[in-house]
């Protein structure tokens, strides 16, 4: 079975374009797609966190697949560069991730 060419890519950023730093990110699962809130947590107090959430993009499961792959891959790659990344344990809970 032959491989078809790869098409060249031309990335290009829309006006709408912007780029943020984000420390917290909420899953959304659903049957036809995913649905990742991006935002910024700030501690309020030593029992409060507010969560300002930013943007919120959907991802057809394929598209969701694939950038789990991407990402794993990229990670792999950085820790054997800079050595493990460690979690904090009360963050190791399947859920909201900040």
């Amino acid at each position: 079975m032959n491989n078809p060419t790869q098409p060249n890519v031309k990335l290009v950023n829309t006006a709408e374009y912007r780029e943020h730093y984000a420390n917290s990110v909420q899953v959304r699962v659903n049957v036809w797609d995913f649905f990742l809130v991006f935002g910024t947590l700030q501690q309020q107090s030593e029992s409060q966190v507010e969560v300002q959430n930013f943007q919120g993009i959907y991802f057809s499961p394929q598209q969701a697949k694939a950038l789990t792959a991407v990402l794993q891959q990229n990670l792999a790659n950085y820790e054997s560069a800079f050595g493990e990344i460690k979690l904090d344990p009360r963050m190791t809970n399947p859920g909201q991730v900040h």
